[in-house]
């Protein structure tokens, strides 16, 4: 009898909460600066969730602390589902790196939908005399630490993958670290760093240009944006696959009932054809998955780049 006492009052407190949600504004936590890939992302889907429901939602930069600080903030909220992180996958490789408990996800913070997956693209300068992933690899074991690659810095994903690549192929590249997304650019354009695993719409126009060479995107199937470029299965080595995404959790509390509202929302908005083709038009593509199928795709995330920073023996700054 208890229990069925304790599922009513469950079904109406759910039945409760979806009649008043959201009864104020709301905000989507950003780990990265205004005008960044994941800031407009985000209020991208800002504007439709406004729409819909009818309260404000205000985009909110928190970044810093390779996604840490923005993480901390939702993790403390109210959970009530007025309040929304839009996680990267940084936050996955801290997890499996060095979790921090104030702020795990699947714990701390729930899944409500994943929004976008961009693969990362393997780009070389010209002057490192390689057309091929192929000829990469060989020139690599020929002339072990002649080659350099750029990464954002310890445990991130460029690093990972360059890492990976390495481990795979047993080959030697010197690895260049840099302290932002997208700063090696300059020195790749120049010459000064020779390869580099980026997502497709920074390097678009260097390698339309000729200025830079795509060797192989690390995905399962080839991309729209470059139907040419074969996949790193396809050049030599299976296995590799580095997605960059991005996705919405909630504080760990929030009414199935809100996160279900959300989740309803966030896939129209994902789905959206402003959206949905600005998204295809980068080299990305809407994922709008289940908080459980979202929710199973981190543990996937975190144990495969767990067992990338076990294999190259990265550890924690």
């Amino acid at each position: 009898m208890k229990y069925l006492l304790a599922s009513l009052l469950a079904l109406a407190a759910g039945l409760a909460t979806a009649q008043t949600f959201p009864s104020r504004p709301m905000r989507i936590l950003v780990p990265s600066p205004a005008g960044s890939s994941p800031d407009i992302r985000a209020r991208q889907i800002g504007t439709k969730l406004s729409e819909a429901l009818g309260q404000p939602v205000i985009v909110d930069n928190r970044p810093g602390a390779n996604g840490l600080i923005a993480a901390r903030e939702a993790a403390k909220s109210a959970p009530d589902g007025h309040t929304l992180l839009l996680a990267l996958i940084n936050s996955s490789i801290g997890d499996a790196l060095k979790p921090d408990p104030c702020c795990r996800l699947n714990q701390e913070l729930l899944p409500v939908s994943r929004f976008t997956m961009t693969p990362l693209i393997m780009v070389v300068h010209p002057s490192a005399g390689v057309n091929s992933l192929k000829e990469f690899l060989d020139k690599a074991k020929a002339n072990p630490g002649l080659l350099t690659y750029a990464s954002g810095g310890t445990a991130s994903i460029s690093q990972l993958v360059g890492e990976w690549v390495k481990s795979d192929a047993g080959i030697k590249v010197l690895e260049v670290p840099y302290k932002a997304v997208n700063a090696e650019i300059p020195d790749l354009l120049g010459g000064q760093v020779l390869t580099a695993y980026i997502v497709p719409q920074v390097v678009l126009a260097p390698l339309k240009a000729g200025k830079l060479r795509a060797l192989a995107v690390a995905a399962p199937a080839r991309l729209a944006l470059f139907p040419d470029v074969p996949t790193m299965a396809e050049a030599g080595l299976p296995g590799i696959e580095a997605i960059a995404w991005n996705g919405i959790f909630v504080p760990a509390g929030t009414p199935r009932a809100a996160i279900d509202i959300l989740h309803r929302e966030l896939v129209k908005a994902y789905n959206a054809p402003d959206v949905k083709n600005q998204v295809l038009a980068t080299g990305s593509e809407v994922a709008a998955d289940t908080p459980e199928e979202f929710a199973a795709f981190v543990r996937a995330e975190s144990a495969k780049w767990g067992k990338v920073i076990r294999d190259a023996g990265i550890k924690p700054e």
